[in-house]
């Protein structure tokens, strides 16, 4: 992993490197629509082609998103299995577009309560797409950031005996490098559709200095012109990394 932005300050540009999305809000889309949640979360798959093609355009290297969280099983049960099936499709068709396109595919999170048909499509999606290197498409999917450092802990323990017997010789980077992305760099914008504020158990880890981007319009409408809005929006963004306003400049 790269080297975490509470220990050094990162190389940062007008346009984001590592792009982090919630999509939010595919049920009250749908809802407001006098249609079945499910519709919604159909619609969404669309919003993601466009996220995939914009960023790969506007020269975003990293696009995170989270599609499943660990707390969704709570949903009811034909939304679950609605989004596994979505899930299936959009892995059996959307493969060779992203070879086209120069995507490599990575999904994060606890697969094995996946049926064994998913967890072999996930395994030959990513099989088939590990030389691209355009643009990293991540899916977060059975997903919890606090899930994630658990399972970093219990790895980086398991590598390291020693640091049980003394916690001392634990270190940031110890835990960072078992993290499920520890091969990329922190988030520079998160964004979150549909209203909420929250970051909702979702690279809890990586968001330390990460920008947060609300915004109101439901996934299943966040375009190209939306996403540009939270792009603008970042590019005015002073960060600071705990300096003062004045260092920042004194540095350009």
């Amino acid at each position: 992993m790269s080297i975490s932005s509470t220990q050094a300050i990162p190389a940062t540009s007008a346009t984001p490197e590592h792009v982090a999305i919630i999509m939010d809000g595919n049920g009250r889309w749908a809802s407001q629509r006098f249609m079945p949640r499910t519709a919604g979360h159909a619609k969404g798959v669309q919003s993601v082609r466009r996220a995939v093609e914009t960023c790969g355009r506007m020269g975003v290297k990293y696009l995170t998103l989270f599609a499943f969280s660990s707390e969704n099983w709570r949903r009811p049960a034909e939304e679950v299995t609605l989004l596994m099936r979505l899930f299936v499709q959009a892995l059996e068709r959307e493969v060779n577009r992203l070879k086209e396109q120069g995507v490599r595919l990575h999904v994060v999170g606890d697969l094995s309560a996946f049926e064994p048909r998913l967890q072999g499509l996930i395994q030959e999606a990513q099989a088939q797409t590990e030389y691209n290197d355009k643009l990293h498409l991540t899916i977060a999917a059975n997903y919890g950031g606090r899930w994630d450092v658990l399972q970093a802990t219990r790895k980086m323990l398991k590598a390291n005996p020693a640091f049980a017997l003394d916690p001392s010789l634990i270190d940031e980077s110890a835990l960072s490098d078992q993290l499920c992305m520890s091969w990329a760099p922190e988030p520079d914008l998160f964004i979150r559709t549909g209203g909420e504020q929250r970051i909702s158990n979702f690279l809890i880890w990586q968001l330390a200095y990460t920008e947060l981007y609300f915004t109101p319009c439901y996934w299943p409408d966040f375009d190209e012109s939306e996403l540009v809005k939270a792009f603008d929006w970042y590019a005015q963004r002073e960060r600071r990394f705990g300096r003062t306003s004045a260092q920042v400049h004194a540095k350009k």
